[in-house]
């Protein structure tokens, strides 16, 4: 008795009477997330402590601060933030078992609101996990759904912009049908992913996954499994997929991954490939002579890079991956066509490659890359990859943003003394023109732009936050539409027609 209550409180047992109902006894997620430390991400010690005793608003997750002791609450934590003792198997069979459609959906045959369809903007407000679909032209609040814990990762629009597929971090991917105003369905695609792509003819998703370490490939008609990757490196070793991307002029997939120092290309259609794995005696047409020759739907080409890469921006073209790794100071420009490495960038700082844009500049085309780590942003000569100048902030961003609408780059501050502000550049001659506080003290990020260019819409990135609408030409703020902590915001036309001045 004596040995027990020195012991402390067991964790694992309070988990099962208390949280299995939920989050399910494997601690791989049912109605809850998955408590995992893979999905919890930052969200440990007293953060997680804090969320076990003082629940979360506007979900069903209840506190327990009046049914367990402090000693009991941090017990929970310490067991959900340790690993698994074995890695759980999340394949075909399992993803297929959560697949559920809505019995309730019917597909409307034409929009079932008199807006402009292919001006819909969707934000995404964490704050209570749901999504608020806007008429780009009146800012009407057209639906407001419900979405998986913890979106993660930007919707992907069919090529018609019909429907949108949205990716929670502990692996759900929703289907909804913008015409319809109505969630299609849901599957578990992952355990712990990181982000979704859409193949360029609308067929396929495919779903970047940490663990397990795979690649999910789904039919986006009805959600089935197509098909699920092991990602090995050559040499065997296992990797986590960083992120997946649509390579819309290379009918393919590309791959980061984060573990081995390969680039991967999955091809989208039945005629893609033939990739060799190994020697290959004759390339000529007609001829094949090389060993492990994969071709056809789904098949796999691996690039081999110096080091693994797990952020990507990609020319316009997409003939020139610009890779960079959270680690290193440096970027590299890999040809895709010719599968290696071309250039090297200076990227210090943590670039966010994910977050670059590009546009014309003096008959030459440029990219910009923010900075995690510092108030700066690179801009970079996509012809012969020269830095043009380093752009100086008020502190490190996250996101940068334009329009072909507009003269002007969007780039805020999220974090330091000065965040919140937003810095309104020059494309053309580089140079801040501009910096405004919409929301003094507080997060305000993340820029999308209406169809035509003439509204910026921008993040108060708070919990009793809101949407400003901006006139993009004067920067003077329109109006503000409350909402609960909204992140992104996706503009239907400008993520289907490939706008450069957006996030692909």
């Amino acid at each position: 008795m004596a040995g027990a209550a020195e012991a402390g409180p067991d964790g694992a047992m309070i988990y099962r009477d208390l949280c299995a109902g939920c989050h399910a006894e494997t601690r791989l997620g049912g109605t809850g997330p998955a408590l995992i430390p893979e999905s919890l991400g930052r969200l440990k010690g007293e953060k997680l402590e804090a969320v076990i005793g003082a629940g979360r608003a506007m979900t069903q997750m209840p506190g327990f601060a009046d049914t367990l002791s402090a000693g009991d609450i941090a017990a929970v934590a310490a067991y959900v933030a340790a690993p698994l003792a074995e890695a759980p198997v999340w394949g075909a069979a399992e993803i297929t078992a959560t697949r559920a459609l809505n019995a309730d959906y019917k597909p409307a045959a034409a929009p079932v609101f008199s807006a402009d369809p292919m001006n819909v903007t969707l934000v995404v407000e964490t704050g209570d996990h749901h999504v608020s679909v806007l008429d780009g032209d009146t800012f009407e609040v057209l639906d407001r759904f419900a979405t998986p814990f913890a979106v993660h990762g930007g919707p992907k629009f069919s090529p018609d912009g019909r429907h949108v597929f949205i990716m929670s971090r502990d692996g759900w991917v929703q289907k909804y049908d913008l015409w319809s105003l109505s969630v299609v369905g849901q599957v578990r695609a992952g355990l712990n992913s990181r982000n979704i792509a859409m193949s360029p003819d609308g067929k396929w998703l495919a779903v970047a996954n940490y663990l397990p370490m795979s690649l999910t490939i789904l039919s986006t008609a009805d959600l089935s499994v197509a098909k699920v990757v092991e990602i090995t490196g050559k040499d065997g070793s296992p990797s986590r997929v960083a992120a997946v991307y649509q390579a819309p002029q290379r009918n393919t997939f590309v791959l980061a991954l984060k573990d081995v120092p390969e680039i991967w290309e999955i091809a989208t259609t039945e005629d893609g490939g033939p990739y060799a794995e190994g020697f290959v005696h004759s390339s000529e047409a007609g001829v094949e002579e090389a060993l492990g020759v994969e071709r056809g739907l789904f098949a796999r080409r691996r690039i081999a890079v110096s080091a693994p890469l797990d952020d990507f921006f990609f020319s316009p073209d997409y003939r020139n991956l610009i890779g960079a790794n959270r680690e290193g100071e440096t970027g590299v420009v890999v040809n895709l066509d010719v599968g290696r490495e071309i250039a090297s960038l200076p990227l210090p700082g943590m670039p966010h490659l994910g977050s670059g844009i590009s546009w014309m500049r003096q008959g030459r085309r440029v990219m910009a890359v923010p900075h995690l780590n510092e108030g700066s942003i690179s801009i970079i000569d996509m012809e012969d990859w020269s830095l043009v100048k380093v752009i100086h902030t008020s502190g490190p961003g996250f996101f940068l943003r334009s329009h072909a609408g507009t003269p002007y780059l969007w780039a805020d501050v999220f974090t330091g003394e000065h965040k919140g502000e937003m810095h309104i550049i020059d494309k053309q001659s580089l140079e801040v023109v501009k910096v405004i506080t919409p929301a003094p003290g507080k997060t305000v990020a993340h820029t999308e732009f209406t169809k035509d260019g003439s509204r910026a819409l921008v993040s108060i990135w708070e919990d009793d936050g809101a949407v400003i609408v901006f006139d993009a030409a004067t920067q003077t703020e329109l109006q503000r539409l409350p909402m609960r902590k909204p992140s992104g915001k996706y503009n239907v036309w400008n993520k289907i027609s490939f706008e450069d001045g957006t996030s692909h």
